[in-house]
């Protein structure tokens, strides 16, 4: 398979997850997709992500989430230097939250 052909499989996944209309769609998707370990893992570095960028310190996100050291120093080198992933998404959910009540 050519590096191209692996490309297109990946974005079929993006442009999958780019069709879900809703929460309860998005919940039952990754649900099939994932293992619930794979499932946890990703919320806890979504979770550490928002504590990162609120400021929140090392310390407090581990007793607070139960991320690993090594977990949270892996999504702060992300936030600093990572595909800004995290940057697009980041200020949407924190809009969401903040204006929606959620």
């Amino acid at each position: 398979m050519t590096k191209n052909e692996k490309r297109e499989h990946s974005d079929l996944l993006y442009q999958a997850i780019l069709t879900l209309k809703d929460l309860d769609e998005c919940r039952k998707f990754f649900s099939d997709l994932c293992t619930v370990a794979e499932l946890r893992a990703m919320e806890q570095r979504f979770e550490v992500a928002m504590l990162l960028s609120d400021g929140m310190i090392y310390n407090d996100i581990l007793e607070r989430t139960g991320a690993s050291s090594a977990t949270i120093s892996r999504v702060n080198r992300s936030l600093q230097y990572g595909a800004d992933g995290y940057q697009a998404v980041l200020p949407r959910v924190k809009e969401k939250q903040n204006g929606n009540g959620v």
